[in-house]
């Protein structure tokens, strides 16, 4: 796997709007709800990240 992109969002939904504009450019991409426990095997250009840090 070779991914192009990481990204940490604050919240599910920035990392939904995030996760879509790569996609509708052509990006693979795999969204999380926290940080993946293993690895994700299947072939991606970007991983979105999204935590609850917003409230901190």
């Amino acid at each position: 796997m070779s991914i192009l992109l990481g990204c940490i969002a604050d919240d599910f939904t920035g990392a939904t709007d995030l996760a879509n504009n790569l996609v509708r450019n052509g990006m693979r991409v795999a969204q999380t709800i926290g940080i993946p426990d293993r690895d994700l095997d299947i072939e991606l250009d970007a991983v979105v990240v999204a935590l609850k840090s917003r409230n901190i």
